[in-house]
């Protein structure tokens, strides 16, 4: 079997609203269509620009794993009796045997890009080449307008199109972050100064210069240069690693600080206020952050066993510094300006290509959302304001007709650090599903963590089912 069962497309009538609209098919997303598939009562449909689902693929390096445990997949942690599980995926190609000797928790990222693939592939309702252009509400029919430009496999413009819809859901996930000294050598030919998200396709580019520098001291940025060390010869290694922060940092992986990015956390973190939750967002880093205990350990076995025959590799390893200016040296080499935080000292560095491992950031809504931005409430920051059921709080204009837009992955400074955690997608998606439908749709677990995050108890709430205006009779009182 190669298809999981039930897999029809949803009907639809040509001239009929949706009832849901997903913007972006990145994970999230394709969480929320896999678990929305089964309610064959809502009508929805999903768009993505791209020609097909891909998830990072300038990140998936050999041996790279997802730092959640499998279960952390589309669906199983809402419904374990989905068509759409990992474990059914493996079904479907006859691996199970071979996934269960194996006796892995925790799967390589090429496997779960195979996975998603899998289900964008066969299931129904997504629409890839679509590009949205825009989002407008229309006050006589109370609902959503969607345009997009349906695109050729060349990427040009091939039609024009427009949806209505009762609900959006945006999934239109997060940009890589190029510091603001380096964007100019990012957009310029010559030496190669590439974002991590690009790695995979300018490798052999980066492997090939005399002198590589990785700066970001995450978790892409630790497999990016344990990559590079594996792939340059003993003593001749020339790789330079620098990050921002005190210390090449474990990510936090305790039992109960694993609690953090859990359903509870995240309804104590919302009801926190605004100020109080931004001061934890900047203090919680080493939450999502950090390195992974196996690949540090690994990056210090390939250190440790290059000096057996007695010398040192030649690395270096600096943390606390960033980079201050940077500039090309003709057209063969960058120089980057250095400070050490700690030292308060300057030092120049010059490289022949540089890995920029420096995040991500959010996609700001507001480009997609320029027809709607008198609608939007907005906090003290000019944030979108977003309430506990993934909801942009919109003008009570259209929030009173039931119509809402949802967000995923783009609500961190009102739901904290879980935010863009896998871990945390089927109970997303299945939080929003419950507030679409108005009812219990998926049953959610009243509580997840052995953590009492504060001392007022922050319990689910599951919102009133949409019921149709009714009017009241006038009772005649005559005796």
């Amino acid at each position: 079997m190669s298809t999981p069962p039930h897999s029809h497309p949803p009907h639809h009538e040509p001239d009929a609203p949706r009832d849901l609209v997903g913007i972006g098919i990145g994970p999230f997303n394709l969480s929320l269509a896999a678990l929305a598939h089964p309610l064959t009562d809502l009508d929805a449909v999903f768009y993505d620009q791209s020609p097909a689902f891909a998830w990072h693929p300038g990140l998936l390096i050999d041996g790279a794993r997802i730092q959640v445990p499998f279960l952390a997949d589309l669906v199983t942690l809402a419904d374990p009796a989905s068509p759409w599980t990992f474990l059914n995926h493996l079904k479907a190609h006859d691996r199970l045997f071979p996934f269960y000797f194996a006796e892995r928790f925790h799967i390589q990222r090429t496997e779960y890009d195979t996975y998603c693939r899998w289900v964008a592939a066969n299931l129904p309702g997504l629409q890839f080449g679509h590009q949205i252009d825009a989002v407008r509400w229309n006050p006589e029919h109370d609902l959503f307008e969607v345009d997009f430009t349906q695109l050729g496999t060349d990427g040009e413009a091939q039609a024009l199109g427009r949806t209505h819809t009762r609900n959006i859901a945006l999934g239109i996930g997060t940009e890589p972050h190029v510091p603001e000294p380096l964007k100019t050598l990012v957009e310029a030919p010559g030496v190669p100064v590439v974002h991590s998200a690009d790695y995979l396709a300018h490798r052999d580019t980066i492997l090939a210069a005399d002198h590589v520098t990785v700066i970001g001291s995450g978790q892409s940025g630790a497999e990016i240069f344990l990559d590079l060390l594996r792939a340059r010869p003993t003593g001749r290694e020339k790789i330079h690693w620098l990050g921002r922060t005190e210390a090449f940092a474990p990510m936090e992986y305790s039992k109960l600080g694993l609690e953090h990015f859990t359903p509870d956390y995240t309804r104590y973190f919302h009801a926190l206020p605004e100020a109080v939750r931004d001061r934890l967002v900047t203090s919680q880093w080493q939450l999502h952050k950090g390195i992974d205990a196996d690949t540090i350990a690994a990056i210090h076995d390939e250190l440790y066993g290059r000096t057996l025959g007695g010398g040192w590799p030649d690395v270096v390893l600096t943390p606390g510094v960033r980079v201050r200016t940077a500039g090309r040296l003709a057209t063969t080499k960058v120089e980057l300006h250095l400070e050490h935080m700690q030292q308060d000292s300057r030092s120049r560095l010059t490289t022949d290509a540089v890995v920029l491992a420096t995040g991500y950031r959010e996609r700001p809504l507001d480009r997609l959302l320029a027809g709607l931005d008198p609608y939007l409430r907005r906090d003290s920051r000019d944030r979108p304001r977003i309430d506990e059921h993934f909801r942009l709080v919109l003008d009570p204009a259209i929030s009173a007709s039931g119509c809402h837009i949802h967000v995923q992955n783009a609500e961190r400074h009102t739901h904290g650090v879980g935010t863009p955690d896998l871990g945390l997608a089927a109970w997303r998606s299945a939080t929003i599903l419950n507030s679409l439908t108005g009812k219990e749709t998926y049953r959610l677990p009243a509580r997840t963590a052995f953590t009492t995050f504060g001392l007022d108890q922050q319990h689910p709430h599951i919102p009133r089912a949409r019921q149709a205006q009714v009017l009241t009779p006038l009772v005649d009182d005559r005796r």
